[in-house]
C-alpha cells in the first residue's frame, strides 16, 4: 500500500497509514500538528496506532483526510513537514485551487529545498512568473512575494535558462541618499539589501552564494546603479518597489532586454516616499494595467504565510486605513 486509504464510517473518516515511523513527524510533537489541523477545521483526530479516526462535518473532514494524506506523501518523498506546510495545505486544498494549481506541480527546486506555493495566489504566482517577462507582486508583508521571486530566479539558473540573477531595491529611500551613511558603498547599502541575501541563503549553500556572486552570476545592487544598462539574459527582481518614484521605475522597467525576465514586488499600503511624491509602483500598475506580456499578482492578508499573528496585524491596519479614509 503506498498511500493511505480512507474508509466512510458513519460521520467520521478513518485513514490508515502504511508506513508507521513517519508517524511521529506527521502527528508532531504531542500530536501538535494534528491539534493545529483540528483547530484550524474544527474536527476531531483521534490516532491509533498507524489510523487517524477524523470526525466532524462532512466537508472540514475530507479537507482534513486530504491534508493529512498530503502531508504524509512528502514525508515519503523525503521532505519535512513544520506548522507553516501544514497551513499551506489546509489553504490549497480548501481553495479548491484545481489540477492546474497543484502545489507539487508549480514547486520551485533549487539547491537547497524545494518551495511549494502555500496558497492560491502563491500557485498563480508563480505560474505567472512561468508565464510572463515582467510580473508585478503586490500585496502585505509575509505573502511570499520576494521569495518566490528569488527562488523562481535561483530554479531558472541552476536550470541554465539565464545567465546570471540581479536583485535590486531602492536604498534607504527613493532618492538614494547614501553619502551620509558611514562606510563604503557595500557598507551603505548592505543593510538594506540584506532580505535580499537572506533569501538566497536559502536557497544555494553559502559557499555557491559567494561563488555566483564574485563571478558576476548573482548581484545584488541598489536601484541607482541600474541606469544605463541592458539587462539580457537575466532574471531581474526589484523588491520594495512602491518606494521608488515614476523616474526611477520607467528607468527599471525599460532596463528589460533579450532572454530576460523581471519581477517586481512592493506594498502600495507601506510607501515611504516624502509627502506628496507619487509612487513609481502606483504608477506602473496604471499605466501598464492592460499592456500584452504584463501580469499582476495581487496579494491579500489571506496569503501570509509568516506567522498567522502577522495576517490579524495587517487587518488591523487595513480597518484603521479604511476608517482613515471615510474620516476623509
Amino acid at each position: 500500500m503506498n498511500t493511505p486509504t480512507a474508509v466512510r464510517e458513519a460521520e467520521s473518516l478513518l485513514l490508515e497509514f502504511d508506513d508507521n515511523s513517519l508517524l511521529p513527524l506527521l502527528f508532531g510533537s504531542h500530536n501538535s500538528h494534528l491539534a493545529q489541523i483540528e483547530q484550524r477545521l474544527d474536527v476531531t483526530l483521534n490516532s491509533r496506532g498507524n489510523e487517524v479516526v477524523i470526525s466532524g462535518p462532512k466537508e472540514p473532514a475530507q479537507t482534513a483526510a486530504a491534508v493529512l494524506t498530503d502531508l504524509y506523501q512528502r514525508l515519503k518523498d523525503g521532505q519535512d513537514v513544520d506548522p507553516a506546510d501544514i497551513d499551506g495545505a489546509i489553504r490549497m486544498i480548501s481553495a479548491n485551487a484545481g489540477e492546474d494549481l497543484k502545489a507539487d506541480d508549480l514547486a520551485v527546486r533549487t539547491r537547497k529545498r524545494r518551495i511549494a506555493p502555500r496558497s492560491p495566489q502563491q500557485a498563480n504566482y508563480l505560474r505567472a512568473i512561468g508565464e510572463n517577462d515582467l510580473v508585478f507582486g503586490l500585496g502585505p508583508a509575509g505573502t511570499g512575494k520576494t521569495y518566490l521571486a528569488v527562488a523562481k530566479a535561483v530554479e531558472s539558473l541552476i536550470k541554465g535558462e539565464i545567465d546570471r540573477i540581479i536583485l535590486s531595491r531602492p536604498a534607504v529611500e527613493a532618492g538614494e541618499q547614501l553619502g551620509f551613511l558611514p562606510g563604503d558603498m557595500r557598507e551603505k547599502v548592505d543593510p538594506y539589501l540584506r532580505p535580499l541575501y537572506d533569501a538566497l541563503n536559502d536557497m544555494l549553500p553559502a559557499n555557491q552564494v559567494a561563488k555566483k556572486m564574485e563571478s558576476g552570476e548573482i548581484e545584488i545592487a541598489p536601484l541607482a546603479f541600474m541606469r544605463g544598462r541592458t539587462l539580457s539574459d537575466a532574471f531581474v527582481i526589484l523588491d520594495e518597489a512602491q518606494n521608488t518614484t515614476p523616474v526611477q521605475m520607467k528607468m527599471f522597467l525599460t532596463r528589460l532586454g533579450a532572454q530576460a525576465r523581471m519581477v517586481v514586488t512592493g506594498d502600495l499600503s507601506q510607501i515611504d516616499l516624502p509627502r506628496g511624491v507619487r509612487s513609481g509602483l502606483t504608477d506602473a500598475v496604471s499605466i501598464l494595467a492592460d499592456v500584452e506580456g504584463v501580469s499582476f499578482v495581487e496579494f491579500t492578508d489571506a496569503d501570509v504565510v509568516r506567522h498567522r499573528l502577522v495576517a490579524r496585524i495587517v487587518r488591523a491596519y487595513d480597518r484603521r486605513a479604511a476608517a482613515d479614509r471615510e474620516r476623509g
